[in-house]
């Protein structure tokens, strides 16, 4: 996958409003790949945020961050109505088994790609015992990360999402056409908030991702603009050197 390294970023817009939204859009539309639309901003203003973002960018700057999670029939329908916004990438939950993630990928309408949500990148291995995960079955959440893939993979999801830990893992079992996005983005030194796995953009990319999906780091950055270039670059030299074999940390 030839990408340009600051098309790789995904900026999560995790705020409350269309006007706050445009105003990270226009400053960073020359300096991210897509921008991510989650659950607090479409609830909060639906349609039109998409909108906002496909004016500036075109559909291919759109990552509808849903999570779908319901039964087949539901989520068939959601899927065919998130088909017409045209955003290049929409999330199903994978924890439902492929039924549901086949529902999904059937309700695709458009050109849409479909990401299976593995694990998220807020839950430790002990959250997913008292989640009733069998901790026989499923020691870490790698091991649940790799089943859930496969379940994506098979129901026909273009990819997962997934923590950079887990990203090697999932590159090596299902190669290098099935996409790779990885939240929980930190740099060295920021605080990892509600996060519990967490990656650098080097150790991410290194580790397999295609795209990462960067929210705070760049947003509570004095420069936001600065701080998405010093990402760029570091995922470019990420991708140099996971061409080589090498790593650096």
């Amino acid at each position: 996958m030839k990408l340009a390294p600051k098309d790789r970023i995904i900026f999560a817009l995790d705020v409350p409003t269309t006007k706050e939204a445009v105003k990270y859009i226009d400053l960073l539309k020359d300096h991210v790949g897509v921008f991510k639309i989650g659950l607090e901003l479409f609830v909060a203003e639906g349609p039109r945020v998409v909108e906002a973002v496909r004016e500036r960018m075109g559909p291919k700057g759109i990552f509808l961050d849903m999570k779908f999670h319901d039964i087949p029939a539901t989520v068939k329908g959601a899927m065919k109505s998130a088909s017409k916004l045209g955003a290049k990438f929409v999330t199903v939950h994978c924890d439902e088994g492929r039924g549901l993630l086949k529902a999904v990928v059937e309700g695709n309408t458009g050109g849409t790609k479909v990401l299976g949500v593995t694990v998220l990148t807020s839950l430790s291995a002990e959250d997913m015992h008292d989640a009733g995960i069998d901790p026989k079955k499923y020691k870490t959440p790698a091991d649940l990360v790799l089943k859930r893939s496969e379940l994506a993979k098979a129901a026909g999801c273009a990819g997962v999402v997934c923590s950079g830990q887990e990203a090697a893992g999932v590159r090596k079992e299902f190669g290098e056409d099935f996409i790779i996005v990885t939240p929980g983005i930190r740099g060295p030194n920021d605080p990892v908030g509600d996060q519990k796995r967490v990656a650098t953009p080097y150790e991410a990319i290194t580790n397999g991702a295609d795209y990462i999906v960067v929210g705070r780091p760049i947003r509570q950055a004095t420069d936001p603009v600065k701080a998405a270039s010093a990402i760029a670059a570091e995922i470019e030299r990420a991708v140099k050197d996971r061409g080589t074999g090498v790593r650096r940390v």
